[in-house]
């Protein structure tokens, strides 16, 4: 099986090609580059590993939460990609993602979601692979959802952004990485569990509907009009 994998909603964009069990991944570390670069470093990855476009079996993508922009990206190229080639696409959630590139099975992912808030959700892994317990919504760090029991592993940006977080949560979350974001590689890992649908069925995951904040709420935390 070959997928090709896109990851977008951060600030550090990745495509990965998973090709018969070998899993191929490559950054793009420069983020206002994301919508000119991406499709030449789809490009380079597959030559780089003989693959063809018309060789894929998929396209998977991050479909979020994330930066507004970041996950309409990976939606729109996966989407374009696909209805040229007639390949199905797997959308994959970006915290799952988060969650697939960390070695625990109880995770607590919490990304910084900028206007003071965090994307949280909670994955169990199991026999049959991810469950959700918790899907992923934006909240105030404040009113991270709090884990009846103990034992989850902790990652993500909103762990170093809003280090109050680790202290208020700190009896039933041990924090493994505070600087993780989602990868195409993980992305690319989930595909093969993931629903595959048609390209014009693909969606982003928003969670949030405001893309920035008002004036009013840029004065009342101390910025500028």
């Amino acid at each position: 099986m070959k997928i090709l994998a896109l990851e977008t909603s951060c600030e550090i964009a990745s495509v990965a090609l998973l090709c018969d069990g070998e899993l191929h991944s490559q950054t793009l570390v420069s983020p206002p580059a994301h919508s000119a670069g991406l499709l030449p470093l789809v490009r380079e990855l597959l030559a780089r590993h003989k693959v063809r476009l018309a060789e894929l079996d998929v396209i998977a993508f991050g479909r979020g939460p994330g930066a507004f922009t970041g996950v309409r990206l990976a939606c729109s190229v996966a989407q374009g990609l696909a209805v040229g080639l007639g390949l199905p696409v797997a959308p994959v959630d970006s915290l799952l993602a988060l969650a697939e590139g960390c070695d625990a099975s109880q995770v607590y992912c919490a990304m910084d979601a900028r206007m003071s808030e965090v994307y949280v959700a909670r994955y169990v892994r199991g026999e049959q692979g991810w469950q959700t317990d918790l899907a992923p919504v934006c909240v105030v760090p404040s009113a991270m959802p709090v884990p009846a029991q103990a034992g989850w592993v902790g990652v993500g940006t909103a762990f170093r952004v809003y280090p109050e977080c680790v202290a208020a949560l700190a009896d039933k979350i041990v924090v493994q990485d505070a600087n993780a974001v989602p990868g195409a590689a993980a992305v690319a890992r989930l595909a093969g569990s993931t629903n595959w649908v048609d390209a014009a069925e693909a969606a982003p995951l928003y969670v949030r509907d405001r893309v920035a904040l008002t004036v009013a709420e840029r004065l009342a935390a101390g910025g500028k009009a």
